[in-house]
């Protein structure tokens, strides 16, 4: 029997009731192994780097504590099959497209999926970006179709993932909203009725998986926090609810078709100690270990992504029992291998057996040929687009956070957006979202035109690659104060840390770092002139803030919506006027305390 997404099975008619997971032992069980071997090999947060990624995020701190390039298609490629045997799974933590490079964007991330596939991918959790485009574009990734704007790439209708995507925690809003899911399980009552009782869900719940003549269940799982770091738009049908009450219920699902072998593919994670190796247990318990030890014992394993970090643990679960907690970093740089054997009586994993590893995907190896083949050609593609300059810069412009909470780059952007929404928005001040902005701009000489400073269309579209549109509305000056007020951890939308955004040059202000919550910022000024909390001011940002994203819900307060251009187009425009253009001084907030 092949394996496939157990609501797949379902769906298509293959699997008309549990019995057929709950096949029977050979005749002659004496003859029959006691456990069987199973190999799971995992990626998290891949977020399309096709090409090798540069900087701090191409690099990786390995077993023996040094620092080495890690990352590239064609590398995982080449660490994958060396990894893999006959018994493996390969499974991912979501987050594997969206801010994604140019490479793979310009084309709404086919060529990062379709590598997926041939990597050999089999399920995976869906991330937080996986609905950057909202909940219609991911099932058009996963079913296939050309894009409904942009029509098809250049490799032609878009065919859909070769993997599973699943997400038990995903539901809509409206539980009469009717989907092939529910519609097709009237021959399993059991599973109907919890699904029916716990709501309606958007994605497939689980995925099975068949090795060695055992069914593996994986578990789908997203931050529950997905609404406030997703534009809203794309997601407004859609619910995130907790993540260990889903897991739980799936559980259950996966039980209740003779299923004991579970694995949780979870997007959340946690911090860590910098520094350490990848197979050190440096994580700091946060959202992802809530998760890892409080979902039912009846799972065995918890994967997970997010958070970007590279760890192995093991937790106790709600039993008390010991079971492995990991992340794989990001950008491909780290593949998780799990090697774990699974009782062919019980069909459970052996805890005892479970044994984890962490590998580097170090770029010393060859190349895998094929992929490096695909990934020149989608290269080729999109270069006459990449490699358009557009601007000149006199330094390096940073995204690194002066001691206010500015970048030099943030407070550039801010200054672009402001300039795309003065005529038609009636803009007066713009503010810039700091997770936004996503790489630097380098000084160094550009690889595809003359003379050091140059910066492409390419680049550019790494700094901004989420395409948001560019927007204004008006909020008084006392809404204005609440939405800075929101930067800061201690308010009534748990503001998970501080997030400072970075304020057009016009804009300044002072905030008190000891202060209650709710008196921080002071000081406010446009031009130099006051703010009162009851003057109107047209603010511009991006559609994700607007929308209330980062937990910037005072923005949502906001009237007279106005939509503009995209970002990188602001953005790109303003890196074409007064070349070379020097960094933006840091110095717009005040900080005390």
């Amino acid at each position: 029997m092949t394996s496939r997404s157990l609501l797949r099975l379902a769906l298509a008619g293959a699997v008309a009731s549990g019995a057929v997971l709950l096949a029977t032992l050979p005749a002659d069980a004496s003859k029959a192994p006691k456990t069987v071997p199973v190999r799971l090999l995992a990626l998290n947060d891949f977020h399309g780097n096709l090409e090798p990624p540069t900087g701090s995020s191409g690099r990786m701190v390995d077993e023996n504590g040094n620092t080495v390039d890690a990352g590239g298609a064609a590398y995982v490629a080449t660490h994958m099959k060396a990894l893999a045997d006959k018994n493996t799974i390969a499974v991912a933590q979501g987050d594997l497209i969206g801010a994604t490079p140019l490479i793979s964007a310009a084309y709404h991330d086919e060529p990062s999926v379709e590598f997926l596939g041939k990597l050999g991918l089999k399920v995976a959790a869906v991330g937080n970006h996986e609905f950057d485009e909202g909940y219609a574009e991911l099932r058009r990734i996963m079913k296939g179709g050309c894009h409904p704007v942009d029509g098809c790439s250049p490799a032609g209708t878009w065919k859909g993932a070769q993997f599973d995507y699943v997400g038990a925690n995903v539901l809509f809003k409206n539980r009469d909203e009717k989907t092939d899911a529910l519609a097709a399980l009237g021959q399993q009552p059991q599973v109907k009725q919890l699904l029916s009782d716990w709501g309606v869900p958007a994605l497939p719940p689980v995925s099975i998986k068949w090795m060695n003549g055992v069914p593996i269940g994986f578990i789908g799982l997203v931050t529950q926090t997905t609404p406030s770091i997703v534009t809203s738009e794309g997601i407004k049908d859609l619910k995130f609810v907790d993540e260990v009450k889903a897991a739980n219920v799936a559980s259950k699902l996966l039980k209740l078709v003779g299923v004991k072998a579970q694995v949780v593919l979870v997007h959340e994670g946690d911090q860590v100690t910098a520094g350490q190796s990848p197979d050190a247990c440096s994580a700091i318990p946060g959202a992802g270990n809530r998760i890892a030890t409080q979902v039912d014992a009846e799972v065995d394993l918890i994967l997970s992504g997010h958070s970007h970090q590279a760890y192995m643990c093991k937790v106790k679960d709600p039993a008390g029992n010991d079971r492995v907690y990991s992340q794989g970093g990001s950008f491909g740089r780290v593949i998780t291998q799990v090697d774990l054997n699974v009782n062919v009586k019980s069909r459970d994993i052996d805890r005892a057996s479970v044994v984890a590893d962490n590998h580097v995907v170090t770029r010393t190896v060859a190349a895998d040929p094929e992929i490096s083949a695909f990934v020149q050609t989608w290269k080729d593609r999109v270069a006459p687009v990449a490699n358009k300059a557009v601007g000149t810069i006199s330094a390096d412009i940073t995204n690194v956070a002066a001691p206010s909470g500015e970048s030099a780059l943030g407070n550039f952007i801010a200054d672009s957006q402001l300039a795309a929404t003065k005529t038609g928005g009636n803009a007066q001040i713009a503010l810039m979202n700091p997770g936004g902005v996503r790489a630097s701009l380098s000084y160094a000489t550009s690889p595809v035109n003359e003379g050091d400073g140059v910066v492409t269309y390419g680049e550019a579209f790494t700094v901004q690659p989420f395409n948001n549109l560019m927007q204004a509305v008006t909020l008084t000056g006392a809404q204005l104060k609440t939405v800075l007020e929101q930067q800061f951890t201690g308010g009534p939308n748990n503001q998970a840390f501080t997030k400072i955004l970075q304020p057009s040059a016009n804009f300044t202000y002072t905030y008190n770092r000891t202060a209650a919550w709710g008196s921080k910022v002071s000081d406010m000024k446009i031009d130099g002139v006051a703010v009162t909390d009851t003057q109107s001011i047209r603010v511009a940002a991006n559609n994700f803030l607007v929308g209330g994203g980062d937990a910037f819900l005072a923005f949502r307060d906001g009237t007279d919506l106005w939509s503009g251009p995209l970002d990188i187009d602001a953005f790109v425009e303003h890196l074409g006027k007064n070349n070379p253009i020097a960094p933006p001084a840091t110095n717009r907030i005040t900080a005390v305390g």
